[in-house]
């Protein structure tokens, strides 16, 4: 049990680079805003369940309101805006590219705790950020486009990662404040989850795209399945597994555990996805992870 943060955070890894699997190819299937909708609503409705099972209540009504004012506000940012950018970064530059570039979470992670929290940066930390960053460009530029991709289609794929990695290190900041003390992490994410389902189908509705969302699901009944699947995997395993790490172990050794995903997902891309892999993509993977390694471990 000494070690559960650091287990909770490699689990962490495996359910996030099997997620982005999965919804890499429902995404291209429905659009990866139809995969955001779903994927929030299916995780909202296993988490009740979940907490219903646990701790006898569906949610946790009894928190405090400022939990629930730093949770959902972690969940809104995280969940339903990081993630949008995520699932459409994922369609556009693939899992590969695009769970690496979700590797920049933690070094907005370092700067925003910096800035807004009072935290200090070392040397030895700012040169952790430098790897990271020059690790993720060498993949960004070595990356190969298929012949038939539009012009602009990759530039705007490594925006949308880019901005993935900010929602994401956003939200683990605003949870991390909701999450004092001994607080389940399993009830912390059922109030961001109901968060992002509330925020993200209202706005659907402003956008007047809920019937569109359920035609694609009726014309692809089978998406419906594997979102449901991804739901399991990403929101609810790999989502609780991460609030677990945080909760568990010093962030610097959570967060470097938890950005393997594309190390993870390097070999499944070069013998299941048949992607061509240079080796400027395995090394700049190797040194963008080395980076983050060095921007928590220092």
């Amino acid at each position: 049990m000494n070690f559960i943060g650091e287990l909770a955070a490699l689990a962490t890894s495996f359910f996030f680079a099997m997620t982005a699997l999965i919804f890499t190819q429902t995404g291209r299937m429905v659009g990866s805003q139809v995969t955001n909708r779903m994927r929030l609503t299916f995780a909202l409705i296993y988490l009740i369940i979940l907490n219903a099972i646990l701790f006898r209540e569906p949610l946790p009504f009894f928190a405090e309101g400022s939990r629930w004012l730093w949770l959902s506000l972690s969940g809104i940012i995280g969940l339903s805006l990081g993630d949008a950018f995520l699932f459409q970064a994922l369609v556009s530059v693939g899992p590969r590219l695009g769970t690496l570039l979700l590797s920049l979470a933690p070094i907005f992670g370092s700067i925003i705790a910096w800035v807004f929290f009072g935290e200090t940066l070392t040397v030895v930390q700012i040169t952790g950020i430098v790897l990271a960053l020059a690790g993720i460009a060498w993949v960004v530029m070595s990356h190969e486009e298929p012949p038939d991709t539009p012009r602009g289609h990759t530039r705007r794929g490594v925006l949308f990662g880019v901005l993935a990695g900010l929602g994401q290190a956003i939200g683990l900041v605003l949870s991390k404040q909701g999450m004092f003390g001994d607080f389940s992490p399993f009830q912390a994410n059922a109030i961001r989850m109901l968060a992002a389902v509330i925020f993200i189908w209202g706005w659907t509705a402003f956008d007047a795209k809920i019937g569109a969302t359920f035609t694609a699901l009726r014309d692809k009944p089978r998406v419906v399945g594997l979102i449901a699947l991804g739901a399991v995997v990403g929101p609810l395993l790999g989502v609780s597994a991460s609030l677990l790490a945080v909760q568990h172990a010093e962030v610097g050794v959570a967060s470097t555990l938890m950005s393997l995903p594309p190390v993870i997902i390097l070999p499944i891309s070069y013998f299941a996805l048949k992607e061509k892999i240079g080796w400027q993509a395995i090394l700049g993977t190797v040194l963008a992870i080395m980076g983050v390694a060095v921007l928590f471990l220092a």
